[in-house]
């Protein structure tokens, strides 16, 4: 699975309302920006994700202009993205017209050797038992992602 493929698997995985911290690198230089709030650091992400999950239903997300560049070890992505949501707690539904931008990069397995030859493709389990990769074999994380509404000024 490359890049582009990742970031399907994530717009899948937020309509299907399955766990989203396990797409992103777990290191403290990560970065999450959506529409109302600003998560730092691997930890500050996943409680935000896992916050996210738990209080929204009924995702909807079209994606409008996915491109992905890949590189050797790095990957940068731009959409645009109609996005929906239901906020359970406020029992408000919420629609948008976002623009999405992020970086992805390849990680390995710690026991995997130096120059990733080994054929290994699975990551390490995270502190909640989850693969580091959404459950997949497919090793890109995201380490920086962006979500903005796009609004005329």
């Amino acid at each position: 699975m490359g890049a582009a493929d990742r970031v399907r698997a994530y717009y899948d995985a937020l309509r299907e309302g399955e766990p989203l911290a396990p797409f992103f690198a777990p290191v403290d230089g990560a970065v999450k920006v959506g529409i109302s709030e600003r998560l730092v650091g691997g930890d500050a992400v996943a409680e935000g994700l896992r916050e996210q999950t738990e209080r929204t239903t009924d995702w909807s997300v079209g994606s409008r202009d996915l491109r992905v560049t890949e590189r050797d070890r790095h990957a940068w992505f731009g959409d645009r993205v109609s996005l929906a949501w239901t906020d359970t707690e406020r029992r408000i539904r919420y629609e948008f017209d976002t623009r999405w931008t992020g970086t992805l990069e390849l990680r390995e397995a710690p026991d995997s050797s130096a120059d990733g030859v080994d054929g290994s493709e699975a990551t390490p389990a995270g502190e909640d038992g989850a693969t580091t990769d959404g459950g997949s074999a497919d090793p890109w994380q995201f380490v920086s992602m962006h979500v903005s509404t796009a609004r005329d000024l």
